[in-house]
């Protein structure tokens, strides 16, 4: 089975990435930066920007499931980069996996979607979103 892993040269992605390569995988990362090291372990590696329609279509070209992991994360940047990112590229990847038939779709978020300014401690998915978001 084909994966694309979005933002795998993140944190996240790079893990993920192991992990799938230890299942057997097929694996494409795409991302925007390059990342030699996942090359040097038989992955493709595409880059580009996920707010690009076409270069989402391009990484998602024989791809099975899609790991969305991209994002663009914290609490600094401008709203333009957030919605960009995690909206467009969001609506981009579930475009692509429609376009593509893609019958798999994995999309993760993280914990600065409930970030109000205060430290996380034991958090866990039943976290309300704040009512005046950071990030």
């Amino acid at each position: 089975m084909n994966a694309l892993v979005t933002g795998g040269g993140g944190f996240i992605g790079h893990a993920l990435i192991k992990e799938l390569k230890k299942r057997g995988f097929g694996i494409t990362s795409f991302s925007r930066g390059d990342y030699p090291a996942l090359r040097s372990i038989g992955i493709v590696v595409k880059r580009g920007d996920i707010s690009d329609q076409e270069s989402v279509l391009d990484a998602c070209d024989g791809i099975d499931i899609v790991f969305h992991v991209a994002a663009k994360a914290g609490t600094w940047g401008s709203y333009k980069d957030y919605f960009n990112t995690n909206v467009k590229g969001t609506e981009n990847i579930v475009n692509a996996c429609r376009k593509n038939k893609i019958r798999w779709l994995v999309y993760t978020s993280s914990a600065s979607v409930v970030f109000d300014g205060n430290d996380i401690k034991g958090g866990d998915e039943s976290l309300p979103y704040p009512q005046s978001p950071v990030s």
